[in-house]
């Protein structure tokens, strides 16, 4: 993996080219709370999945994550400022414009991204995160406790114990994530959401309890449309053939 200077923050990218003939836009991936290039997006195929469908896809680990830098103060975080990382990396690589998607955590930054900087997002994909994008998210006080914890056994709250869990298997470093998720929660309003001019596309597992309904978000965005992937939940959606197959159709038609 590369990096770059973000503003003092080194952050760490993938730059992968396409396979056959490229389309004119490529598409910037961000990845979700706690997880990673690998994890959210090779892993589960989509970085092939669009350079195969012509794509140029460039791929960054968002601060405190991955191999980007860690840092352990909490006002180093939030999603304006990691939108600001996604803007200087296109900036970097000279892209004028990109498709760009999100998973959750990623998707708020996405949104972040295409409301300060409209001309940079040709289109967006939120996935992973329905109408919850402008409810927030509540409860982040446990999670946070489940990350500083000495150990995964001494965390009761389920959903913290799950968060914890996926933060281990993703080798992150605890510390930073608590200090990611305890920074301040910059609102998106519906009124926000509403001056989205780019075609958008919300994808959620239809069992995500995470997300909230993605229905209900696309009916405040104009130029957006939902996509309910079957039976799964928030984990288990990101890869699913479904969601995949849907963002290449939205990307065709944009």
């Amino acid at each position: 993996m590369q990096t770059f200077d973000s503003d003092g923050i080194e952050i760490a990218y993938i730059n992968e080219a396409p396979v056959g003939q490229a389309s004119e836009i490529p598409i910037l991936l961000i990845h979700g709370f706690a997880s990673h290039i690998g994890m959210n997006w090779i892993s589960p195929g989509w970085v092939s999945t669009l350079t195969e469908a012509g794509y140029r896809v460039v791929a960054l680990d968002n601060r405190g994550h991955g191999k980007s830098e860690k840092l352990h103060d909490t006002t180093a975080y939030g999603g304006p400022l990691m939108a600001e990382d996604a803007r200087r990396f296109l900036d970097h690589l000279g892209i004028e414009a990109a498709h760009v998607m999100g998973y959750s955590m990623g998707a708020r930054i996405a949104a972040f991204l295409a409301l300060k900087h409209p001309a940079r997002v040709h289109s967006a994909v939120f996935g992973g995160l329905g109408i919850n994008m402008v409810r927030g998210m509540a409860g982040t006080g446990p999670i946070a406790h489940a990350l500083e914890a000495p150990s995964i056994e001494d965390v009761v709250n389920p959903t913290a114990r799950t968060f914890r869990a996926f933060a281990e298997q993703t080798n992150s470093d605890l510390k930073a994530l608590a200090a990611c998720i305890r920074s301040s929660r910059d609102p998106i309003s519906r009124d926000d959401v509403a001056r989205l001019a780019c075609p958008v596309l919300v994808a959620v597992g239809s069992k995500d309890v995470i997300a909230g309904s993605p229905t209900a978000l696309a009916e405040l965005i104009p130029t957006a449309k939902a996509l309910v992937i079957p039976d799964r939940e928030h984990m288990k959606a990101v890869g699913d053939k479904v969601f995949k197959d849907g963002v290449l159709d939205f990307l065709e038609q944009t």
